[in-house]
């Protein structure tokens, strides 16, 4: 059984940071990449970070330069590190990997950025 589960998000004012983790199981993590994936009120769900099992991250413009996606192969984790959070940045943020048998996603874990 595949399990993505989210973690580490937040109430935090703009400027701040925060790291959010996902950590996976029933999958052979190293292998896959993996995604994050976040979706405000009233929007669509946006790709957000990528860190493939070998090769470049990439993120979204919008998160470029703030944001930066990294793996613990040793943990079956990713996390996405999140500095300089602007309140556009609210949103519930998922973690998500494709394998050969199905997408999967975790259940979200909520950001809110507010002074």
């Amino acid at each position: 059984q595949v399990q993505l589960v989210e973690s580490g998000g937040g109430l935090v004012q703009p400027g701040g940071s925060l790291r959010l983790s996902c950590t996976t199981s029933g999958i052979v993590f190293s292998i896959y990449t993996m995604e994050w994936y976040r979706q405000a009120p009233g929007n669509p769900r946006e790709f957000v970070a990528r860190v493939p099992a070998h090769g470049n991250n990439a993120y979204a413009d919008s998160v470029k330069g703030r944001f930066n996606i990294a793996r613990d192969n040793t943990k079956n984790t990713v996390y996405l590190q999140m500095n300089n959070i602007k309140p556009e940045d609210t949103a519930v943020y998922y973690c998500t990997t494709r394998t050969i048998h199905s997408d999967y996603w975790g259940q979200g874990t909520q950001v809110t950025v507010s002074s």
